[in-house]
């Protein structure tokens, strides 16, 4: 009963913000934003998604807050916790919303410190999950940069304006070169970058501009794991169809036997790697890589049909002749093609 006696005893003497002041303090209010990447939790290729731990950061002056240290008996006013925030702060602060965030995330922890020059400063700690396009055309080898964009809702770029605070985009930076976790499985933190910008929403009535911070996120993917678990047995898997150049050229039934096989593998292949890509109307490396290897293992079904044709027709030494050169044509055909496909790629 003592503790909760003093409980309410300390709400009562708790000063409240006037909750007269609804309205920015200027116009327009130029509000310092900073964003910390706490870690990247999740990143789903297939919905074109990611989930990451944030830190936002805000700080405006406001005039109006100014007070007395002496008079107050601190040298700053700490608002912390929703309970705080929401039923003792009443002043303005700038609503920072992620526009591209999917549902409403979870808001873990908040604070508003206030400095007796009206310096008032805005963290609060978020788990967030964005949706952001990705370009996947060069998958294995891509390199994604995935955004947020935040603006300050319901106030347009005349009421208030979002300037980068580079203090907590350099702690930002330096946490992630130091610290291994902030890494997802598959990629590699390349760079962070915060860009104030402007956008257009229209919530109701007329088009009107908005100040907006975007975040990017670089992260460049970690290609080993799909090139030696898909590309490279790929690869080995057609090179071990050459062996029917050497079979008898009249031996029709083995030839196919051993180009059906190497076809059915590249079609369960596509299927494998389908089942883990977005659903997008272009082709990426890896798409490329594996039509064209089934287009040259076709090749081989073709040249098998006319060697036998020729060895019907009694014209079994041309066709010899003929598979000689499909030896030697085959490799250089197929990693002519594979060279031509990862320079196409890399260079779009």
């Amino acid at each position: 009963m003592t503790a909760i006696m003093g409980f309410l005893a300390a709400l009562g003497s708790a000063e409240a913000i006037d909750a007269g002041m609804p309205n920015p303090p200027a116009s327009p209010t130029v509000v310092k934003v900073g964003v910390f990447l706490a870690d990247i939790v999740d990143l789903d290729e297939l919905n074109e998604t990611f989930q990451m731990e944030l830190v936002i950061t805000a700080e405006w002056e406001d005039p109006r807050l100014a007070f007395d240290r002496e008079e107050a008996g601190t040298d700053v006013k700490l608002f912390q916790g929703t309970f705080q925030f929401n039923e003792i702060y009443a002043g303005w602060w700038p609503q920072l919303l992620i526009v591209n965030e999917i549902g409403s995330g979870d808001q873990n922890a908040i604070s508003i410190k206030i400095s007796p020059n009206g310096i008032v400063r805005y963290k609060e700690q978020r788990n967030v999950t964005l949706e952001t396009p990705m370009q996947l055309k060069r998958f294995p080898f891509d390199t994604q940069v995935l955004k947020a964009h935040m603006i300050p809702f319901s106030d347009h770029k005349d009421e208030v304006v979002l300037v980068v605070d580079e203090r907590v985009l350099g702690a930002a930076e330096n946490y992630a070169a130091n610290n291994e976790e902030v890494n997802i499985a598959q990629w590699e933190l390349v760079s962070l970058d915060l860009v104030s910008t402007t956008s257009e929403f229209r919530y109701y009535g007329e088009q009107d501009e908005f100040s907006e911070i975007e975040l990017q996120i670089t992260l460049q993917r970690q290609s080993s794991n799909m090139i030696w678990k898909v590309i490279f047995p790929l690869v080995l898997l057609v090179l071990m169809m050459w062996a029917v150049f050497w079979l008898e050229v009249d031996n029709l039934s083995d030839r196919l036997n051993l180009s059906f096989i190497g076809i059915l593998t590249i079609v369960a292949y596509q299927f494998l790697i389908d089942g883990a890509m977005p659903r997008i109307s272009y082709f990426t490396f890896t798409d490329a890589v594996l039509l064209y290897s089934f287009l040259v293992m076709c090749l081989a079904i073709f040249e098998s049909l006319v060697l036998y044709s020729l060895c019907k027709a009694g014209r079994k030494e041309l066709a010899e002749r003929v598979d000689v050169i499909f030896q030697w044509a085959f490799p250089v055909i197929y990693f002519g093609g594979l060279i031509t496909s990862y320079v196409y790629y890399l260079k779009s």
